[in-house]
C-alpha cells in the first residue's frame, strides 16, 4: 500500500501554516501559494523555534562558560546531529552549517576544488543545473584552466545518461549533478550517476536543494561525497543551508573562512584548525536559525518523508492532467508520474510575467522567469517560463483554481 497523506491529513498540515489564516484574503480570493520551489512556508513549530531561542536562549555558542550559553551550544550542536540523521551521515562532523546551497556549492568549489582542480581536468555539469551549480564551477575553471563539460537532456527533459558515460572517460576530476532540476521536475538517478563517476575516479557533489525537502534521502546510500541543500526550501527559515561531506574529504579541506571559533590556537604567526564541522564555521554562525532547521527536521519526520513524496506525486500527475485543458499550453520535462512537483510551462504568445500577473489577481503565486536556469531554457528554446511547484501544503482545488486561472489569461490574452 503506498503511503500518502488523506484530504483530513491535508486540512490539519495546512492548519499549521500561520500564513493561511493570516493572509488569506486578496479581494476576496484565498491565498493559493504555489512557488515553493523558490521557498516554502514556515509551521508555527519553526516560527516558534525562532522566537524561543531569542526570547529565552540568546547567547553566542561555543563562546561563553554559563548557562545560557551552555544550553545554546547544546541545541545549535543538537541541530548539526539532527540533520546527520535525517540525510543519513555517518556523525554530525559531516554537517556543515552554511548560509544556503549557494554557499555549500561554492565552499566546495573554493576548498576542495581549488585544491584538486587543476589544468586540463574535467568538471562534468548538467545542462538542467541551477546557477549555483554552474557559475562556481565556471570561476574554478578560468582560475585553474579546467574544462568544463555539460551532459545533454532529451526532449522530455531526462539526463543522456549515454552522454554521461562518455564524458566520464576523459580526465573527470568532479561530477556535479541537481538530485532534482528545480525547472524541469526531473529526478536524476544520482546514487547510479555517483556509482559510475566513482569508477571513472571523480568526485561527486549533488546539490540536494530540490531533493532533500520532497523525498527521503540517504547520502551514505547514494554513495557521494558532497551533498548540499537549504533550509529555507524545507520548512526551515532563510539563511541556513547544509554542506554534507565526507569526513576524510573534509579534514583534507582548507578552511573556507578564517576568523573566530574556526581554529583551536591561533599565534601571531600562524593557527591551528578547529575539529570538523566547526572548522569550516567560522565567526558566529546562524545559531537560532540552525536550531529552527532541527524543528522543521522534526516536523517533516513526524509526516513521514515517504508520504511526502508520494502526495506530491500525486498532485503533479493531477496537475499534469488537468493543465491539458489549457488551450496552447506547452509543458516543459517529463511525463506525470516520472517527476517531482515541479511544472514548468508556456502559454503561446503570452510572456510568463504576464500570466503570473493574471494568476495574481487572482492570488495565485507563481514564479515567472528563468528561474537561474538559463543555459537550460537556452536548450528548450525559451528566454523564460512560468512554473508551479507544489509541496505538502497544496491541494487539488488549488491546481484547479490554477487551471481556471491559466484559462482566464488565455482569455485576455487571446
Amino acid at each position: 500500500m503506498i503511503e500518502t497523506f488523506k484530504p483530513e491529513d491535508i486540512i490539519n498540515i495546512r492548519k499549521d501554516f500561520p500564513i493561511f489564516n493570516n493572509f488569506d484574503k486578496l479581494n476576496g480570493k484565498k491565498l493559493i501559494y504555489l512557488d515553493s520551489a523558490a521557498t516554502s512556508q514556515k509551521p508555527s513549530v519553526v516560527i516558534d523555534a525562532l522566537h524561543s531561542f531569542y526570547s529565552k536562549s540568546n547567547a553566542n555558542v561555543h563562546r561563553g562558560i554559563y548557562t545560557l550559553s551552555e544550553e545554546a551550544t547544546i541545541k545549535y550542536e543538537e541541530a548539526h546531529k539532527k540533520v546527520a540523521g535525517f540525510i543519513n551521515a555517518k556523525s554530525f562532523r559531516e554537517i556543515v552549517f552554511v548560509r544556503n546551497t549557494t554557499e555549500a556549492i561554492n565552499l566546495v568549489a573554493y576548498s576542495w576544488g581549488r585544491k584538486n582542480i587543476g589544468k586540463g581536468d574535467v568538471i562534468i555539469l548538467s545542462q538542467m543545473e541551477h546557477h549555483s551549480n554552474i557559475v562556481p564551477w565556471q570561476l574554478l575553471a578560468r582560475e585553474k584552466g579546467a574544462v568544463i563539460k555539460y551532459t545533454e537532456i532529451d526532449d522530455k527533459g531526462k539526463l543522456r545518461i549515454d552522454k554521461l558515460e562518455n564524458h566520464l572517460k576523459e580526465k573527470v576530476k568532479l561530477v556535479a549533478i541537481t538530485q532534482m532540476s528545480n525547472v524541469l521536475g526531473t529526478i536524476n538517478p544520482v546514487k547510479e550517476i555517483t556509482s559510475m563517476a566513482h569508477k571513472a575516479g571523480a568526485t561527486v557533489l549533488i546539490d540536494g536543494a530540490q531533493g532533500v525537502p520532497h523525498e527521503p534521502t540517504d547520502v551514505q546510500d547514494i554513495g557521494c561525497d558532497f551533498y548540499a541543500f537549504s533550509g529555507h526550501k524545507m520548512l526551515g527559515p532563510t539563511g541556513i543551508g547544509v554542506l554534507y561531506g565526507k569526513k576524510e574529504l573534509l579534514n583534507d579541506m582548507p578552511p573556507f573562512l578564517g576568523g573566530g571559533d574556526m581554529i583551536k590556537s591561533v599565534s601571531f604567526e600562524e593557527a591551528r584548525w578547529n575539529d570538523l564541522p566547526w572548522k569550516f564555521e567560522a565567526g558566529t554562525p546562524a545559531i537560532a536559525e540552525g536550531i529552527a532547521l532541527g524543528s522543521a527536521i522534526d516536523y517533516l519526520k513526524s509526516l513521514g518523508m515517504a508520504k511526502v513524496k508520494n502526495y506530491e506525486k500525486e498532485l503533479a500527475i493531477y496537475a499534469m492532467d488537468k493543465l491539458r485543458d489549457v488551450d496552447s499550453i506547452e509543458i516543459y520535462g517529463p511525463p506525470a508520474g516520472e517527476r517531482g512537483g515541479i511544472i514548468s510551462f508556456n502559454l503561446k504568445d503570452v510572456h510568463p510575467h504576464d500570466v503570473a500577473s493574471v494568476l495574481s489577481s487572482e492570488n495565485i503565486a507563481i514564479r515567472a522567469g528563468h528561474h537561474c536556469a538559463q543555459p537550460l531554457h537556452d536548450r528548450l528554446g525559451v528566454t523564460a517560463s512560468s512554473r508551479a511547484s507544489f509541496y505538502i501544503y497544496n491541494t487539488i482545488d488549488e491546481i484547479d483554481a490554477l487551471v481556471n486561472g491559466l484559462k482566464k489569461a488565455r482569455k485576455i490574452y487571446g
